[in-house]
């Protein structure tokens, strides 16, 4: 329409009337009739996530999303502690199975053994799969696969379908960790993301604390088949939850994955793990010493770590270690490793002690670590909240000192310690472990750039599970060697316990000293351009 011939609409209320020609400052009257291009309205573009990027995609809503966000992270959580909780479950259950199966000592600890070596095969392809595969369909494979093991041990006739069963659980659970660690740093802004993890660190410390707790809680009154069966419901019921409510967060990139990779990654974590146990395990009764799995290990993770950083140029990589070129993410990595020896290490050799030299039984070996674990859920959250405001730097400097502190003071345990002190240092030492678990996956994995989130998140659940193996090994070796030489120089089996157990936490406390100044390196993690910004509050 013609400028010149535009009048304003009438309104209700008078209004001074627009003079027309407006006279311009220079004299000279707007004359210009030309048409008025009015630009088209737009509506906003929604940005979808590149390909392979772990950066969710905003959506209409917010606040529903954001509740629709805390409860696919709480079943995420629910689910992990119950997967992970089965770790550390069969463990005084051993010498039940071993009566009811008719099965050796060395048999009955592949039970055990198994399922650690099925984690430390599949969790360094979990990085590939996350990117590999949407959100859904990989949960409900891992918890599928978990119920599925989970049954079969239920009702297993005997010892060969039980450990298949046990394989079958780790493959579910050996997903679930790095998936829900992925999840929660894809939906998470990083200013809530301490809250977040302390609850993840309830999950990583207090589920393997509490197992043997609550094994022998069950086995003081039912047989060790009930293990499963009270696990297969609340399986099914998370799995079914989580099939309903969880949603696609991620963009598959789809690549083929490098078999060569895989190979390696099961022969060298593999080989460690499976060498780590049998050293601690099985002693002298081993029909391959286990320095001989320990040494393909080794040498199959070399080869591992070089086909890696050559994949990696090319976003092949089936672990990509560039993650590690993160400053603050090595850092993080070393502490948790020695906070992972500490904590698995204290959970098998404490049981020893307290049955061995104290005499006491299964359930209150199990009872006395149960408050420690208790608390260390209870301080988590709060943990988080102090993260959120002050960084890491402070927590784990208080937190390594205090799990220093309680190493070596239990270098100190005689055949007469008072059960009374044994368990104000295992809350002590909780209380520590509490300090350090939350800063360290907040600041290491927020360190990481969300391209790279699925396989920081696998590596983290890789050296969660070779620490573990580590300290375990390390803490059960020299408990043995010196009890050995005690024994052989006349001492009595309780005698030699206790100063075998001495010599543990000696070299646990040596290696804790290391964490310390570590401590003071960890930084707040920086916040990246493409980080997300989803959800704004911590569950």
């Amino acid at each position: 329409m013609p400028l010149a011939s535009w009048h304003p609409p009438r309104r209700a209320d008078p209004v001074a009337p627009i003079p027309w020609p407006i006279t311009l400052p220079d004299g000279n009257p707007m004359t210009d009739t030309s048409p008025i291009t009015v630009p088209k309205r737009t509506e906003p573009q929604r940005t979808e996530p590149q390909a392979g990027s772990t950066t969710a995609t905003p959506a209409d809503g917010r606040g529903s999303t954001a509740a629709r966000d805390r409860l696919v992270i709480t079943v995420l959580l629910v689910s992990t502690f119950i997967v992970i909780l089965n770790e550390t479950i069969m463990g005084v259950a051993l010498p039940r199975l071993m009566d009811d199966l008719d099965i050796t000592a060395s048999a009955a600890q592949w039970l055990t053994s198994a399922f650690l070596l099925t984690m430390a095969v599949v969790i360094p392809i979990t990085g590939y799969l996350l990117q590999r595969f949407n959100t859904r369909p990989v949960f409900i494979t891992a918890m599928s696969l978990f119920s599925l093991g989970t049954l079969v041990a239920a009702i297993a006739p005997g010892f060969a379908v039980l450990l298949i069963a046990r394989v079958i659980q780790a493959s579910g659970t050996a997903i679930m960790f790095p998936l829900l660690l992925t999840t929660v740093l894809t939906l998470v802004e990083p200013a809530a993301r301490g809250r977040m993890m302390g609850n993840i660190s309830i999950v990583i410390s207090v589920a393997p604390a509490i197992g043997p707790t609550i094994s022998g809680l069950i086995l003081s009154v039912f047989d060790w088949r009930w293990m499963f069966i009270l696990v297969l419901p609340i399986a099914l019921a998370a799995l079914g939850l989580g099939a309903r409510l969880l949603q696609n967060i991620t963009t598959p990139v789809r690549k083929p994955i490098d078999v060569l990779s895989v190979i390696l990654s099961a022969i060298g974590f593999g080989g460690l793990v499976f060498g780590l146990s049998t050293i601690a395990e099985s002693g002298d009764e081993a029909s391959i010493p286990g320095w001989v799995p320990l040494a393909i290990g080794v040498a199959a993770l070399a080869l591992f770590v070089l086909r890696q950083l050559t994949l990696q140029k090319r976003d092949a990589a089936l672990l990509d270690l560039r993650t590690f070129t993160s400053r603050n993410f090595s850092l993080a990595v070393v502490l948790m490793a020695i906070s992972m020896m500490a904590l698995f290490g204290t959970i098998i050799l404490l049981p020893i002690y307290m049955q061995t030299v104290l005499g006491l039984d299964t359930l209150g070996a199990g009872l006395l670590l149960l408050p420690g674990g208790l608390l260390m859920g209870l301080l988590a959250p709060i943990v988080g909240r102090i993260y959120d405001r002050s960084g890491p730097t402070v927590l784990l400097i208080v937190g390594s000192t205090i799990v220093s502190a309680v190493f070596w003071a239990l270098t100190m345990v005689t055949e007469n310690t008072p059960t009374g002190l044994l368990l104000a240092a295992h809350i002590t030492l909780s209380l520590g472990l509490a300090l350090l678990f939350t800063p360290l996956f907040s600041a290491g994995l927020g360190s990481v750039r969300p391209k790279l989130y699925s396989h920081g998140s696998a590596i983290v659940g890789t050296v969660q599970q070779l620490a573990g193996a580590i300290g375990t090994a390390l803490f059960v070796a020299v408990m043995a060697a010196v009890s050995l030489g005690m024994e052989m120089d006349g001492a009595s089996e309780v005698v030699a316990t206790a100063a075998g157990v001495r010599a543990a936490f000696l070299c646990g406390a040596i290696i804790s000293l290391f964490a310390i100044p570590v401590a003071f390196m960890v930084r707040r993690p920086p916040e990246f351009a493409d980080a997300p910004a989803t959800m704004p509050g911590g569950h």
